[in-house]
């Protein structure tokens, strides 16, 4: 293999340079110090054990690696823990790491001076002296790299204590008979940079797919994705734009989305979510979206109260007992068309999409099925709710118009 220009120095001059480059490691690292607490007076400074800067320590170490191996003939290798270290620390501030890549650069090129300085001394040739420049911002690349490593270990590690407090604080927010303070809950939230609402509205999401990336909801908005289930909390639902937002976010989604209470009540708009998404999973209410309870207030007022609006039924539907299953649909609807339609029978029929004179026919038949009965207010406004839970369930042919 063809030997570089640095392998051809003569050891003589490498042990001259890495002489005095070592001797000189501590008071360049601290002269660098200097520098970057001149260019860079934000930078927190972080001490160790004996009170000596970290990163004073990790200047020098880097210089005295990187001469050592250099000298050495070994390819220049980074030590990983400090600099991990650096950019760790970095992640848990909450920082980016474009200031210390800059630190870094300004540092290495302090010490690319005096080392040229070194080398013009000891009288290194010019071609060894740019590989030596070459090896320098590998090294550099090393630092970054190793920062990079210990830096998305502390971005996991913060994201995964703000999720851990974020599913305590919806804990918290959705618990029926809360103890906690609102002075409490605000603690909880200000941990993870929430700000308490005075309206909330609370979802339910059902998956599309067990591996489904979790909606893009965006910032202010609580998504809980451990549930089988996942729950969204809604700060202030009416804002502006708000539900936009969330239409978009939870696009090829179902579920539903209860409707806006006052903080204490949360719980309250859980249980309208969770009802909605019952009835998504019988096919009651259409899939394929996130709904709002708001508007499917029909459907949750009168689907999940089945087994009653059954019990009323047999007793306020009684009179079509005796009719074919054919006859008692057809009266059924006309009944509601009635009851529904202001008007007479021209208008009912053109609900059902029939000739008046079939509508004059059946309200014939109703009027003698329910006699005076039918006009008794209470009586209508049962049938109503009875019927139209029929027509929700499919029992009844939607209206024409």
């Amino acid at each position: 293999m063809t030997r570089t220009a640095w392998q051809e120095v003569p050891r003589s001059q490498l042990d001259r340079f890495a002489a005095i480059a070592l001797s000189e490691a501590p008071e360049l690292a601290q002269t660098i110090l200097h520098a970057i607490r001149r260019d860079y007076p934000y930078l927190h400074l972080v001490e160790d054990e004996s009170g000596e800067p970290l990163a004073l320590v990790g200047i020098r170490r880097a210089i005295e690696g990187f001469v050592d191996n250099l000298t050495s003939g070994a390819h220049p290798r980074v030590p990983p823990e400090m600099f991990q270290e650096f950019g760790r620390g970095e992640g848990l501030e909450g920082r980016s790491l474009d200031s210390l890549q800059a630190i870094y650069r300004f540092g290495v090129r302090l010490t690319w001076r005096r080392l040229a300085e070194i080398g013009q001394q000891v009288d290194i040739p010019a071609p060894a002296m740019y590989e030596l420049a070459e090896s320098g911002f590998e090294y550099l690349d090393g630092l970054v790299e190793q920062s990079v490593r210990g830096y998305a270990e502390a971005a996991a590690r913060r994201a995964s204590e703000r999720l851990r407090l974020q599913r305590q604080l919806i804990e918290m927010l959705l618990m029926e008979h809360r103890v906690e303070s609102t002075r409490t809950l605000a603690e909880r939230a200000a941990r993870i940079g929430w700000e308490l609402p005075e309206t909330i509205a609370v979802g339910v999401l059902i998956r599309p797919a067990r591996e489904a990336v979790a909606p893009a909801v965006g910032q202010g908005i609580l998504l809980e994705m451990e549930s089988e289930q996942p729950r969204i909390v809604i700060p202030d639902p009416d804002t502006a734009g708000r539900a936009e937002t969330l239409r978009r976010a939870t696009a090829g989604w179902s579920g539903a989305i209860g409707p806006a209470v006052p903080l204490a009540a949360a719980a309250t708009s859980l249980r309208w979510a969770e009802t909605a998404v019952q009835l998504i999973k019988k096919d009651l209410l259409p899939q394929g979206e996130v709904l709002h309870c708001t508007e499917r207030v029909e459907e949750l007022v009168l689907l999940p109260a089945q087994e009653l609006i059954d019990a009323s039924a047999r007793r306020c539907l009684a009179p079509l007992d005796g009719l074919s299953p054919t006859q008692s649909r057809r009266l059924a609807e006309t009944l509601l068309a009635w009851i529904e339609t202001p008007g007479g029978a021209p208008e009912v029929a053109a609900r059902l999409g029939v000739h008046p004179q079939t509508a004059r026919y059946r309200l014939r038949q109703i009027r003698e099925l329910w006699g005076d009965a039918i006009d008794e207010p209470d009586q209508r406004f049962e049938m109503l709710l009875v019927l139209r839970a029929q027509r929700l369930r499919g029992d009844l042919a939607p209206a024409q118009g």
